[in-house]
């Protein structure tokens, strides 16, 4: 691998100057979401439209504040709880009002929860929701802002944060796992059917970049995503392993951008530090794929 400084480096290299580029950041109000945010705006030296979705406007405002500003800056906030579809519809359509293209599409929204199956009012399980069910949405949605951008010869590139490679196999009879949840299933689930996602959006539209990541372990705020009072008091020891032994979000953002910058279209699979891992613990084939592919779009489609 190379260095993190011939990263950057790289990374440098790969911002485009014919256009002010737009990204889109779904769960950029903390932890690596953020640190995409913020190097994008470094990179760009504020020469490119950030789009900040999430549920702490504070935190979005506070982000923004910080970054910095040029003649072509245009930093924004989007609310959203991607627990729930309609409010991932909501979104799509705030974004799309006032930006016909998009050429960077970053999600890594989190729930840290240890309940058991956890629907919300719309029937999905608000850690699947998050995890996977939101972000198909939110690329379906914003898919002609992205198909305009490629069109205009500019990037077109999507990228899920989730943790390719460590899931597992999946059931085609169960896939919003109402018959056969655990914290166990619904996190290795929700990283599998992150890359049938990826695979199929890019079987059908070629001309776009998928990929899903896995970050390895962040210095991140878990306190953020806790959904209980008791997992915020847990969050303050987890992040100090975290950050005793991961990367930091700003690292880790670079790893990202790098892994995004150096792949073309189709799908790919990213690791820690932004390589290629191909199909190294890949699990479910063009079956499955085709089976969650019609799961999902019922179930979204239904909820919103």
């Amino acid at each position: 691998m190379p260095s993190l400084a011939a990263i950057r480096a790289f990374n440098l290299s790969k911002i485009p100057s014919a256009y002010v580029p737009v990204g889109v950041f779904v769960g950029g109000t903390s932890g690596i979401g953020q640190g995409m945010a913020e190097a994008f705006a470094r990179m760009t030296k504020g020469r490119a439209t950030i789009i900040i979705v999430g549920r702490n406007q504070t935190a979005a405002e506070s982000i923004i504040a910080a970054l910095p500003q040029a003649a072509e800056s245009k930093y924004e906030f989007v609310q959203c709880d991607a627990t729930l579809m309609r409010n991932v519809e909501t979104a799509s359509k705030a974004i799309l009002a006032k930006h016909d293209k998009v050429n960077f599409l970053i999600m890594s929204p989190g729930f840290f929860s240890t309940k058991g199956f956890d629907p919300s009012e719309e029937g999905i399980d608000r850690k699947l929701a998050t995890h996977y069910y939101a972000r198909w949405k939110f690329i379906d949605a914003l898919l002609p802002a992205l198909t305009k951008a490629k069109a205009a010869g500019e990037d077109a590139k999507v990228l899920s944060v989730l943790g390719t490679g460590n899931g597992g196999a999946i059931d085609t009879n169960d896939l919003g796992l109402k018959q056969s949840y655990s914290l166990g299933n619904a996190a290795s689930a929700g990283i599998t059917y992150n890359d049938l996602m990826m695979e199929e959006y890019a079987e059908r539209n070629p001309e776009l970049t998928f990929a899903q990541a896995s970050p390895g372990v962040v210095a991140t705020n878990l306190a953020n995503s806790a959904q209980s009072t008791t997992l915020r008091l847990l969050a303050p020891a987890m992040n100090l392993t975290a950050k005793l032994f991961g990367t930091t979000p700003a690292d880790c953002a670079e790893y990202m951008w790098h892994g995004i910058f150096n792949n073309t279209t189709g799908a790919f699979r990213i690791g820690s530090q932004g390589e290629e891992i191909g199909k190294k613990n890949y699990y479910g084939n063009a079956e499955q794929r085709k089976a969650l592919w019609e799961h999902t779009a019922a179930e979204v489609r239904t909820s919103s």
